[in-house]
């Protein structure tokens, strides 16, 4: 269906009748001229869509690359528990410390992420990521000590935080509007692929030779860097239009007609380049509140809502129902995968908001199963179905969430902040996840021990509060450029 969704500027006419045609000229020549002032800013939707270029798929599957190195280092501290803590005499409090200090290093990386890749690029910047991700498997391969240990997990944790907000944004700042939503969403497929080949991968081999395997990622970005373009906003930017053209035409292709595009994104820049360069506390402004509380709050809920909760302490969930760990972890890889790639495949069919309040309904419904699964266990009803309803619920919350509500808060966070604020606000709302994802990991345990079924059902209203929050807040970006969807949520206000 096509998308008729125009930008708008905001322009109050008085629509009366007038008997004379002078007022009718006046009217008409005024409407002309706020036309013309709007016209100075930004260029009006376009209808064209884009192929999907080898330079462009390129440039993909390197920046991807880093989301791959994300997932491997979520995944290798399971599979690599017993033999650390066997190999290096580790005690569970050591390997705990361990395990959290990887989310500490990410929340310090998303703190300078934005300023770092608006100061360096966004090809440099994911170059220097991968140099502390690098870092921190060598410190982890040739530990004997635990802080050694601890350091190399907290260097690749400042390299994902990182790359958690550069990723996406590079991608969503190369791919034509057509094709954005899918290429963005190929961050998620990546870092659930990266997690599930560790948990494979682990199960057969040492874990020194894991935190081998997890360096070759790490080497294949940074060689790929030398071979893809910068990001054609970034170097407007910075005013290097001849290198930002040259860019979009690498991206779209020889014969691609790119003047439009680089019009549009020119005009915009150049109205943003008018204010100053924003501060954290800039973003606090009227004109950026909505973009703030859709970024922001997508973050909150995603985590809040039990992801990573139920990620991390996977094992004992099964474990607490009754269930094999290793039996739910396997039908856990075989769901999510594959439904990660289907919200690839939709997200430019669907839409963003449709894909996100089916996604996060089905959490909601995950969460809920899980929840009776533990009170019918408290209650000692139907105890032999009880397990079952636990791996069913486990299995719906993450299918899921692979669907949309992985992916989706990171791709519309790439897309609502303009670009003399998409530093800092990508920062605050990267800082957010992790802070979130910090928070629910270390307080589940305790969740867990005082109301079991309780922890779940305060996960299901969360994700329940997350579909009304998408349909009364989150924008529908599908089909819309950057400049449309940034200028219609962040008004310009001249200084």
């Amino acid at each position: 269906m096509r998308n008729d969704n125009q930008l708008i500027i905001c322009l109050t006419h008085t629509n009366t009748t007038t008997n004379t045609d002078t007022e009718l000229e006046s009217d008409m020549g005024s409407r002309r001229d706020e036309e013309d002032a709007s016209a100075a800013l930004l260029v009006s939707s376009t209808e064209s869509t884009s192929p999907a270029t080898l330079v462009l798929v390129f440039a993909t599957l390197v920046a991807v690359s880093g989301s791959y190195v994300f997932g491997s280092a979520v995944g290798f501290s399971s599979p690599a528990q017993t033999g650390i803590m066997d190999d290096l005499g580790l005690s569970v409090e050591e390997y705990s410390v361990f395990g959290s200090v990887l989310t500490i290093g990410a929340m310090v990386g998303a703190v300078m992420s934005g300023k770092i890749a608006d100061r360096l690029g966004r090809r440099m910047t994911m170059g220097l990521s991968e140099m502390f991700c690098l870092l921190g498997w060598l410190a982890i391969i040739y530990s004997e000590v635990s802080w050694l240990l601890d350091a190399g997990r907290l260097s690749i944790g400042y390299g994902i935080g990182v790359l958690s907000y550069v990723v996406p944004v590079y991608i969503a700042e190369i791919t034509p509007q057509n094709l954005r939503g899918t290429f963005t969403t190929v961050n998620q497929l990546m870092i659930c692929i990266g997690v599930s080949a560790m948990w494979l991968i682990g199960t057969f081999v040492p874990w020194r030779t894991l935190a081998i395997i997890g360096i070759i990622p790490c080497i294949l970005q940074v060689i790929g860097l030398f071979f893809i373009p910068e990001s054609p906003r970034w170097l407007a930017k910075i005013g290097r239009w001849k290198d930002c053209e040259s860019a979009l035409r690498k991206l779209r292709g020889k014969n691609a007609e790119i003047i439009e595009e680089a019009a549009e994104i020119r005009d915009y820049t150049e109205a943003l380049c008018q204010q100053s360069e924003s501060r954290i506390f800039d973003l606090f402004q009227r004109e950026y509140t909505k973009s703030l509380i859709v970024g922001v709050g997508l973050m909150a809920l995603q985590q809040f809502g039990g992801a990573n909760a139920i990620a991390f302490y996977m094992d004992s969930i099964f474990i607490s129902a009754g269930l094999s760990s290793s039996v739910g972890s396997i039908a856990l890889v075989i769901v999510q995968v594959p439904l990660t790639l289907l919200g690839v495949l939709l997200m430019d069919i669907s839409g963003r908001r449709p894909l996100l309040m089916v996604s996060a309904s089905g959490t909601c419904l995950g969460c809920l199963l899980t929840g009776i699964s533990f009170l019918l266990q408290d209650l000692q009803v139907n105890n032999q179905f009880s397990p079952i309803l636990a791996l069913v619920g486990v299995l719906v919350f993450s299918g899921s969430y692979a669907l949309g509500m992985g992916g989706i808060p990171w791709v519309i966070m790439s897309e609502i902040f303009p670009i003399n604020i998409k530093g800092s606000a990508g920062s605050l709302v990267t800082v957010v996840n992790w802070f979130g994802s910090w928070v629910v990991s270390y307080a589940f345990n305790f969740l867990m021990k005082f109301s079991t079924e309780g922890t779940f059902f305060m996960f299901a209203s969360i994700c329940g509060l997350t579909v009304l929050f998408t349909a009364k807040l989150v924008p529908e970006t599908k089909g819309r450029t950057l400049e449309e969807i940034q200028a219609s949520m962040n008004p310009i206000t001249s200084n």
